[in-house]
């Protein structure tokens, strides 16, 4: 049970899943270190460095987390790890001893970081796919509705709405290629010792073993090591993942923000779920606040931010390693993730539920439509014999008077003025002008490039 009589990260409970808490939290991060110093002990064993009962007992007392002792013991020797090394060895009295043989404290603190940062990477990826997913569906579903899409938010030619999220999945198509293959690179630090030589290591077991025993450690964790560290793991790494992170936050970002403009209602095209019961306001009992994608919107720019502090700690790193960074890796690393955990989520939620109002985006395509329709006009006019100049001038003058009736909530007239129009009746018929401005056909290939991108995206993420 959480104790709120004391203060609480929001993303101790309130952002984020289970699951991502749970990566980390401080219970697995020990059970990480535990696993960590377990596969050394093992390997250390076949170097008869250690005695296998030794190995096999601490292997059998590995997930016996016990934090109050830790804590406990932390508080008098003022160092986590050493006070989770003395807690293990109480529990496995006969392989205690030789806990952390040779080892310094970031073999096992940047190993353990590396594999949460891939158990991580991999929720995102799962998490991502789902949305992807559900958005390849709504596209290939409204690829042929048609809707005016707007440039400068000002309405500007007809499009449809699976083109427009079409733009989204493509996004977060690029963000998944590359936290894919941020989470394939993932490399801890090794066992290298203090200053990376691997000088400790090589007094046990001599120096020609070194590049053996590494690999040996390397497939009993699963973690590819980087081939040249210092006391620590290259921080570059957590820069790069981080900023990832914030690439995704972007694409979520400009989908949550498109949205909150397009639930307006004087377009009210698309909304968010809105639950019976759900309050909008306290004041104003008829408010549908868009708070899910505001809510992706707050986050985003709170994840935006978080790059720069990895790229401190990279550009900082002074020679083999200072502990600057310490302090503010415990923060930014698990929320990024949880940050980007929730922002998925919500995400998921929204475009689950989406509402699509079919009626906002035919009444706003007739409003709009025909002005898109004159650049038809237009160029058939001067395909004709027009001059491009004088004809564009005359289309100008006409659309200039139809926006003033659209302004006073008049139905749109520039067809039927169009239709009048001596001078482009000189060029063009009325039958040709009232097919040219028939705006609802002028959607190039979109819907043709929609699909064939949902189609793309399923090959690649559900290749089965």
């Amino acid at each position: 049970m959480t104790d709120f009589t004391i203060y609480q990260s929001s993303f101790s409970w309130r952002y984020g899943s289970n699951e991502m808490r749970q990566i980390w939290s401080e219970h697995h991060k020990r059970q990480l270190w535990r696993q960590i110093w377990v596969a050394l002990a093992e390997v250390q064993s076949a170097y008869d460095l250690v005695r296998p009962e030794q190995a096999k007992d601490l292997r059998a007392h590995m997930n016996e987390i016990n934090l109050p002792r830790a804590l406990e013991i932390e508080a008098e020797i003022q160092h986590d790890l050493m006070a989770e090394v003395h807690t293990f060895a109480e529990q496995a009295t006969l392989g205690g001893g030789i806990i952390h043989f040779g080892a310094t404290s970031m073999d096992v603190e940047d190993n353990a970081e590396a594999l949460r940062l891939r158990q991580s990477l991999d929720l995102t990826l799962i998490a991502l796919r789902g949305l992807i997913r559900t958005l390849g569906l709504l596209i290939v579903k409204y690829a042929d509705t048609p809707l005016i899409a707007f440039t400068h938010i000002q309405p500007a030619e007809p499009s449809t709405l699976g083109y427009r999220l079409a733009q989204y999945a493509q996004d977060l198509f690029e963000d998944y290629r590359a936290i894919d293959a941020q989470r394939s690179a993932m490399r801890g630090k090794g066992f290298k010792g203090a200053v990376g030589t691997g000088a400790s290591y090589s007094e046990l077991i001599g120096v020609e073993e070194l590049e053996n025993f590494e690999r040996q450690l390397s497939e009993k964790l699963d973690l590819p090591f980087y081939p040249i560290a210092t006391q620590t793991y290259p921080r570059k790494q957590d820069y790069s993942v981080l900023s990832a992170l914030a690439s995704l936050g972007q694409s979520l970002y400009k989908m949550a923000f498109d949205l909150r403009l397009l639930q307006s209602p004087p377009i009210g095209e698309l909304s968010e779920p809105f639950g019976r019961k759900q309050v909008g306001s306290s004041a104003m009992p008829f408010k549908r606040n868009p708070i899910r994608a505001e809510k992706i919107n707050s986050l985003g720019r709170y994840l935006a931010q978080l790059p720069r502090v990895a790229w401190d700690n990279a550009a900082h790193s002074l020679l083999e390693r200072t502990l600057d960074d310490s302090a503010n890796r415990r923060t930014i690393l698990p929320e990024a993730f949880l940050a980007a955990d929730e922002m998925l989520k919500t995400a998921q939620s929204i475009l689950s539920g989406l509402r699509v109002d079919e009626r906002a985006l035919a009444r706003n395509l007739a409003i709009y439509g025909p002005f898109a329709a004159t650049e038809r006009v237009l160029m058939a006019a001067v395909k004709a014999g027009a001059n491009r100049q004088d004809m564009h001038e005359i289309i100008r003058e006409q659309a200039m008077r139809a926006w003033e009736s659209v302004r006073n909530g008049e139905p749109n007239p520039l067809r039927e003025n169009l239709l009048k129009d001596a001078q482009i009746l000189e060029f063009l018929s009325a039958e040709r002008v009232q097919t040219l401005m028939d705006y609802s056909s002028h959607l190039g290939d979109a819907p043709k490039r929609a699909r064939q991108l949902v189609k793309t995206i399923q090959n690649e993420i559900d290749p089965n």
